[in-house]
């Protein structure tokens, strides 16, 4: 069984729309619900329109449900295992020391496609959906965002980007353990939400009886803007910040996109949203979109490489220097 979505398409014509003015969302004929919002190329969401299915299965790569944090498997009992370690060392004070480290950015020299070939020898075990290598995973996302968005090349080379940070499981780059790279993303300085995965966990978390840390706003205002507040250390913070130290041309969604897809807590489950800010609630409506084709892209199939790699390395040369600092 799959569940049929029905993926937005960048077109000037728009047919068959229905928007909801109490809402503010647009749904197309498929039921998808895409957020009322202007792309890259001027367009708002009410111009996307599908000629395109992207057929979402019911089931991943394993024949369990997406996102399934409670089956019984060997697979499960990893990925529990690794948000346990995540959940009891991820300190506000260590993500602080994290980004100071990191920030740096003086351990290594290479360009955008040669940090993709690294990811042949990454996988994540913090993902119950996928044990392949991570560059395959981000050439499905790539490419099944490419098909339903052609004129959205800047969310193309984003797609491909946004786990390139995983590359701090290597040696080279300091070979940090599994639970301070992957997995669901939280906010520290304030509560731990409930919608966070295996929530038991940080109950042996430092900051947990922090009374500066366990209240709602914790060290926080409310709207003072995800920029402001500090998210678990990982890849996608990591990305965010070698992308935009080195100088990249891609619009503040795509950063947006990279540093926050894996804050499930908030895109998914709706927690923490006090903290944002006007400019995060433009960028979320993309990141909404992105985030189906992140998730259930996720397969056995191969993409070819050699195929596709002409066409990203042209998005690379465009939106970024030919060697960053990493």
């Amino acid at each position: 069984m799959t569940i049929l979505i029905e993926q937005p398409h960048l077109d000037s014509q728009v047919e068959d729309q229905k928007l909801s003015s109490e809402t503010n969302e647009f749904v197309l004929d498929g039921g998808f619900v895409v957020p009322k919002i202007v792309s890259n190329n001027g367009l708002a969401a009410e111009e996307l329109v599908s000629s395109n299915e992207f057929l979402a299965p019911e089931i991943n790569s394993f024949g369990r449900l997406f996102r399934d944090y409670d089956a019984e498997s060997e697979r499960q009992k990893t990925v529990e295992e690794f948000y346990r370690l995540q959940h009891i060392n991820q300190t506000y004070d260590f993500v602080k020391r994290m980004r100071e480290e990191y920030g740096k950015l003086n351990r290594v020299e290479m360009s955008i496609w040669e940090c993709c070939e690294l990811l042949n020898e990454v996988v994540d075990d913090s993902d119950p959906d996928l044990d392949e290598p991570q560059i395959m995973h981000l050439l499905q996302t790539a490419e099944a965002i490419r098909k339903d968005f052609p004129d959205e090349d800047w969310l193309h080379l984003t797609a491909l980007i946004h786990d390139l940070g995983k590359v701090l499981l290597l040696p080279s780059f300091g070979e940090l353990p599994q639970w301070a790279v992957v997995g669901d993303t939280f906010p520290l300085g304030c509560a731990f939400d409930e919608s966070n995965v295996h929530h038991k966990y940080f109950k042996e978390n430092p900051d947990y009886n922090n009374p500066a840390y366990n209240t709602k706003n914790g060290i926080y205002s409310e709207g003072c803007g995800l920029d402001n507040v500090m998210i678990s250390w990982g890849h996608d913070d990591y990305m965010y910040l070698v992308a935009k130290e080195n100088g990249t041309t891609l619009p503040p969604a795509a950063l947006f996109i990279i540093r926050y897809h894996s804050f499930y807590p908030f895109h998914k489950a709706g927690a923490y949203k006090h903290l944002m800010n006007e400019e995060d609630a433009k960028n979320l409506k993309w990141l909404e979109v992105f985030n189906k084709y992140d998730l259930y892209s996720k397969s056995k199939d191969k993409i070819d490489v050699e195929k596709v790699k002409p066409y990203y390395l042209s998005l690379i040369e465009k939106y970024f220097p030919s060697k960053l600092r990493w």
